[in-house]
């Protein structure tokens, strides 16, 4: 549920890099453990300008 995940939008951007750094090897992967929705993760990130990026596994 992305409401009990960090509030602040870069909080959230260093605690989710972190998840996929250390713990899983996708954001679908994170997703789905954390159950989360992944449009919303997406959309939250995307506000200051961070997108995913599968091949380096991280929001840049």
């Amino acid at each position: 549920m992305l409401r009990e995940l960090p509030t602040d939008p870069y909080m959230l951007l260093s605690f989710i890099n972190t998840k996929l750094r250390d713990n899983y090897n996708s954001v679908a992967e994170l997703c789905d453990d954390l159950d989360v929705l992944e449009s919303e993760l997406t959309a939250r990130l995307s506000t200051i300008g961070y997108t995913y990026d599968p091949a380096l596994n991280k929001f840049v």
